[in-house]
């Protein structure tokens, strides 16, 4: 198990693009802003995503023999104490992220199957239909958690066969956009001008509060880079394959953003198409996608109607298994890499020796399986519950509606003094001049922290305090939560010489 095969740079490619991308967030720009949405896409990846994955690669390829991910690299920057802290909000969000995920995997599936929702008609062994999606959620937890714990190349071949797909689906769209916009020489469904560029056809997005909250939506799409962190030694010669695949992933998805909001306009007429009421955030991927297929059907192939409209069914169908697809990916790295960073990366004397004890297969097994059976209980209760269990579930994902982003905050904030540390080997570095950096991570400090605050303050603009508190309340909550835990493992345990993990 020494010589363990190592990521390439276009595996973690996949798996950044498994883990992060989402051609949904596409979509859903394109119904909120319209055109305007690039302008606002771009303005995230200038002021968040560009400088913090340049971050997050020079703080990978300096501390490239780390298992910890991102607590490795606030303790390096700001200390023990406060990288505990951090770290438990960040892998406490994601966990949450996680029971949502397997708690609502059957839509994509269903869409993939049936070419629609058909969820609330779905009953096994005489459960409800909200009881069989919950047992079908944990028989996927179970199933996945057994596929990470059989080894680190199993995920990566879920994650890369999630992202080739990802990447294909989205290259198909973009393929059929381009043709139909030849064939109709350059004209567009919903037209272009300077207007549409800097406003919405959304009458819901005109004001500046509801533009400010897509500016953080915006903003959000590009998050989760960070969790590659905790892949860093499974990459070859990571100093420089992490800040490369880093940099192509990032790339990558910008352009696919911006190039996809615009070539929706290509078949989708806003007014005509999108703005009834049968349109919803919760079906415009597949309005979006069966309307495509339907317009290639009818204006490319010249097919008769009731075969144009077979067409589109296939092109959900298609985007059901890219959903399907992209969840897999993201639950296969999800279960893992948060889990391990917390797990590995923090001082062995804050955790039993059975939980960071690895198997055969150098995977920390026994604490994979229970973090199963922590999100199994929480995903059982919500659906078996009954009212009560459901409103601890809204709860519980209102405390996480910043709780991930948080963690975003500590990372930008260390970064500086990351940037004095000597002694480290800063085979890849792009922030040479302090003040600069010092310029840089500022303004990617107050981009996160607006976004925090205004997602906090939206509710209460909508007269919904309780979301609000609920909100505001969940990384304090965490926070207190690793706090703690932190001060008694350290009161309780005696200092040890840590050992390197082989």
């Amino acid at each position: 198990m020494e010589n363990q095969k190592k990521m390439s740079v276009m595996a973690l490619v996949l798996m950044i693009f498994a883990s992060i991308f989402g051609l949904g967030n596409v979509t859903t720009a394109y119904y909120q802003m319209g055109y305007g949405a690039i302008i606002w896409y771009i303005a995230g990846a200038v002021l968040f995503f560009i400088p913090t994955s340049l971050m997050f690669a020079e703080y990978g390829s300096a501390l490239k023999e780390s298992q910890g991910g991102i607590y490795s690299w606030l303790e390096t920057s700001i200390g023990e104490k406060p990288a505990f802290i951090g770290a438990f909000v960040w892998y406490a969000a994601w966990v949450i992220t996680l029971v949502s995920q397997f708690s609502t995997i059957c839509v994509p599936i269903s869409g993939l199957i049936f070419g629609k929702d058909t969820t609330q008609s779905w009953h096994l062994l005489g459960l409800s239909s909200t009881e069989t999606l919950g047992l079908i959620g944990i028989m996927l937890l179970v199933l996945i958690t057994w596929l990470a714990t059989r080894g680190f190349d199993k995920i990566e071949k879920v994650a890369s066969a999630s992202g080739a797909v990802i990447i294909a689906v989205s290259g198909l769209f973009i393929a059929a956009s381009v043709w139909m916009l030849i064939l109709n020489h350059g004209h567009l469904a919903q037209p272009m001008s300077v207007h549409a560029m800097v406003s919405s056809p959304n009458p819901q997005f005109k004001s500046p509060i509801a533009i400010l909250s897509f500016f953080v939506y915006a903003v959000f799409a590009y998050a989760g880079m960070e969790t590659m962190g905790g892949t860093i030694d499974r990459v070859d010669k990571p100093e420089r394959n992490f800040p490369k695949g880093i940099i192509l992933a990032g790339i990558g998805m910008i352009l696919i953003y911006a190039l996809g909001i615009f070539l929706w306009g290509v078949t989708a007429n806003w007014h005509k198409l999108l703005g009834t009421d049968s349109t919803d955030l919760g079906n415009i991927t597949l309005v979006l996608m069966q309307n495509l297929g339907y317009t290639i059907g009818r204006e490319v192939l010249h097919l008769p109607i009731h075969q144009a409209i077979i067409m589109g069914q296939w092109t959900d169908r298609l985007i059901g298994f890219e959903e399907v697809m992209s969840l897999f990916g993201s639950m296969a790295v999800l279960i893992y890499s948060p889990l391990k960073t917390i797990l590995l990366g923090s001082p062995k004397r804050l955790w039993p020796e059975k939980l960071r004890k690895l198997n055969n297969r150098k995977m920390p097994s026994f604490a994979m399986w229970m973090q199963a059976v922590i999100m199994g209980v929480i995903i059982f209760g919500v659906s078996f519950g009954g009212k009560s269990a459901q409103q601890f579930y809204t709860v519980l994902t209102d405390m996480n509606n910043i709780t991930s982003s948080v963690p975003y905050l500590f990372l930008i904030l260390a970064f500086p003094f990351f940037k004095r540390v000597k002694n480290l080997d800063r085979s890849f570095e792009v922030y040479k001049n302090q003040k600069l950096t010092n310029t840089i991570c500022i303004i990617s400090w107050i981009t996160i922290f607006f976004g925090i605050i205004f997602t906090i303050i939206q509710p209460v603009l909508q007269h919904d305090a309780y979301t609000a508190f609920w909100t505001a309340f969940g990384p304090a909550f965490f926070a207190l939560v690793g706090w703690i835990f932190y001060r008694h493992a350290s009161r309780n345990v005696e200092p040890v010489v840590e050992e390197e993990l082989d």
